[in-house]
């Protein structure tokens, strides 16, 4: 079973940069979309963005212009380049797979949720 661990959060102050990595313990060649989410507590978990295997890069609009997503199969890695970031962006940041779905919404994803890193935005 691959595991997708996620790392790089941190402080940054309103407007600043971070990048965080997501690394997978086997080939992710083969995986369809490997996504970034983000959850503040107490909210459901929601999706930031989505690299497809295809090339194909999807955009959550609140991050649109803001954020990039790249992912490299060869080192096993997919990587959010997150910039002008805003308090709002303050969340635990989760990197996984979609790989069963009911209907539109997926059910079923490819790692077991990690603990995800904190990104925390200051104004």
């Amino acid at each position: 079973q691959v595991q997708l661990v996620e790392s790089g959060g941190g402080w940054v102050q309103a407007g600043g940069s971070l990048n965080l990595t997501c690394t997978a313990s086997g080939r992710i060649v083969d995986v369809n979309s490997i996504n970034w989410y983000r959850q503040v507590q107490g909210n459901q978990r929601e999706l930031v963005a989505s690299a497809v295997k295809n090339g194909r890069t999807i955009y959550a609009d609140f991050v649109k212009g803001r954020f990039t997503i790249s992912r490299d199969n060869a080192e096993k890695t997919v990587l959010l380049r997150m910039s002008n970031l805003r308090p709002e962006d303050t969340a635990v940041y989760y990197c996984n797979a979609p790989a069963g779905w009911r209907g539109e919404k997926p059910v079923v994803f490819l790692s077991p949720w990690g603990q995800g890193t904190q990104v925390t935005v200051s104004s």
